[in-house]
């Protein structure tokens, strides 16, 4: 197995959601638990993430959006949206190490030469809007990481991979005019948020660089993986990315509380394997709610990743 970059820092913790709320911390401590008892764990790099300076959000979040964030958590915290977002009093300085920990696996696989890596974060990103948190999300970390990747590191074009249960509308639409990044996601649908039509195909100068494949409730393995083979990675290859960025969601697992589809551990290790090969890839944390699953979910994923390695 070669090596994987594993992206992790206690600070993840303190980003406070209300009891019974569905992102939590021990999410994040349950797999962390879990991969140290496992066979993958010596073969993991520790790797400590930076927090992201303004700057870099900037390219994809406007000044009002950051400043809501700060301000609300700098007054203790209180919700976002209109739904269930919420910060803490530490939850902006921790959404800023998130994005950074996005940066600081691309940093490892693209500068450093370690085979791929794995950000493990929190608050999730892949729903944030340019303008508007939601969906448990503050910050859209992937977004800004497909962005650094282009400035810092000269990559011409970088596919976001988005099997999350959910379908990403804030990464779609942050790209939904920019012919450099591909984004492809595989949802149920209709669902929350509403998103992620198949005829959402990206805007203007972008149209063809956005794939939805939304699957209805029930949907299992079986499915998922003839969309890899049919439309996915025929998409990934004709594109040619520098850079695989997943957002990598396990809330599709029949055993999450959260959604109604019918994957297990070994789909997760399936579809990592399929898109080994096709460039570097920088997986990155999204949804995933039973926390033993989740944590399952991630070893069988890690342990693709270090099989196949990146691109």
């Amino acid at each position: 197995m070669q090596s994987i970059a594993f992206v992790y820092d206690q600070v993840y913790l303190n980003h406070r959601t209300p009891a019974g709320h569905p992102e939590r911390a021990d999410r994040l401590t349950r797999v962390v638990h879990h991969l140290q008892r496992s066979s993958v764990w010596e073969d993991l790099q520790q790797v400590e993430p930076v927090a992201a300076p303004l700057e870099m959000v900037e390219q994809v979040h406007t000044r009002d959006h950051i400043n809501l964030i700060r301000d609300v958590s700098r007054s203790g915290g209180g919700i976002l949206d209109r739904g269930d977002t919420h910060a803490s009093r530490d939850s902006f300085d921790v959404a800023l190490r998130a994005v950074g920990g996005v940066m600081t696996g691309i940093d490892a696989v693209l500068g450093e030469g370690v085979a791929a890596a794995f950000c493990a974060v929190r608050p999730p990103g892949h729903h944030a809007e340019q303008s508007t948190p939601m969906g448990f999300c503050l910050f859209n970390n992937v977004a800004v990481g497909a962005r650094y990747a282009r400035q810092h590191h000269g990559v011409s074009r970088v596919a976001i991979l988005d099997w999350d249960v959910h379908h990403g509308n804030g990464t779609q639409h942050i790209f939904d005019q920019d012919p450099t990044v591909l984004y492809v996601s595989l949802h149920q649908y209709p669902f929350y948020p509403g998103t992620g039509a198949k005829e959402e195909k990206g805007i203007g100068i972008g149209e063809g660089f956005t794939l939805n494949v939304p699957l209805p409730a029930g949907t299992g393995e079986d499915r998922y993986l003839s969309a890899f083979h049919e439309e996915i990675l025929p998409t990934l290859r004709e594109f040619r990315p520098g850079l695989l960025v997943i957002s990598a969601g396990f809330d599709a697992h029949r055993d999450d509380p959260l959604a109604d589809m019918r994957l297990t551990e070994e789909s997760f290790l399936a579809m990592t394997t399929m898109v080994g090969g096709i460039a570097p890839v920088v997986s990155v944390l999204e949804g995933g709610y039973d926390r033993d699953a989740l944590s399952r979910s991630v070893e069988r994923h890690l342990g693709a990743l270090g099989a196949t390695g990146g691109g």
